[in-house]
């Protein structure tokens, strides 16, 4: 968004709206441990797959620790709280809250009480957060919306759709996303007469 901004001083701020998109569906509700996960999704020794990411991240002034990781979560109740914050005015500081808290700070995105301790976090009310999250509101919403995803392509994460006409998928150098963004805010060619 900086280097947008940098590039585009007179233009209107782009709005950033985070999908939902699981990226293990088939992790059950409790999660599973990280290592089993690791280990099925990498083979034996796959941990060392995070050590170049950890790298980038330092890079950029984030220091991932992904041996803190313990439990890889079933995300459904993530995104139901994503969804949640998101129509009570906080889906940036949630989402920045859950990544902080997973990629950072090791917590275990399965359990309720620590979503609903994120969410206190960032300013939601605890009593509503724990009966949202105790119920279904919002389930058929993640899963209509991911199905959605996978449907117009999506396999992973980060993917980017800029103006609904541009995706760009993967872990891409700021450069390479601003021009993305242009190509999007370009005009559609004119139809033939």
């Amino acid at each position: 968004m900086k280097l947008y901004r940098e590039r585009n001083p007179d233009a209107e701020e782009p709005t950033v709206r985070w999908l939902p998109f699981q990226l293990n569906p088939d992790i059950p509700a409790g999660g599973i441990t990280r290592k089993d996960y690791v280990e099925r999704k990498f083979g034996p020794g796959g941990k060392n797959k995070y050590e170049r990411v950890a790298a980038v991240g330092k890079g950029e002034g984030i220091d991932f620790a992904f041996d803190k990781i313990e439990f890889q979560p079933n995300t459904v109740d993530v995104h139901r709280l994503i969804h949640h914050a998101t129509l009570n005015g906080r889906e940036d500081e949630i989402n920045e809250a859950l990544f902080k808290g997973f990629f950072v700070e090791g917590k275990n995105l399965s359990d309720q009480n620590t979503l609903v301790d994120i969410a206190v976090s960032v300013g939601l009310d605890r009593a509503v957060v724990a009966a949202y999250l105790a119920g279904d509101a919002g389930r058929d919403i993640i899963r209509e919306a991911d199905l959605e995803a996978r449907n117009a392509g999506v396999q992973g994460v980060p993917f980017f759709i800029f103006n609904r006409k541009v995706g760009v998928s993967g872990a891409h150098e700021a450069e390479s996303l601003l021009q993305a963004m242009q190509q999007a805010l370009q005009d559609e060619p004119d139809e033939p007469a």
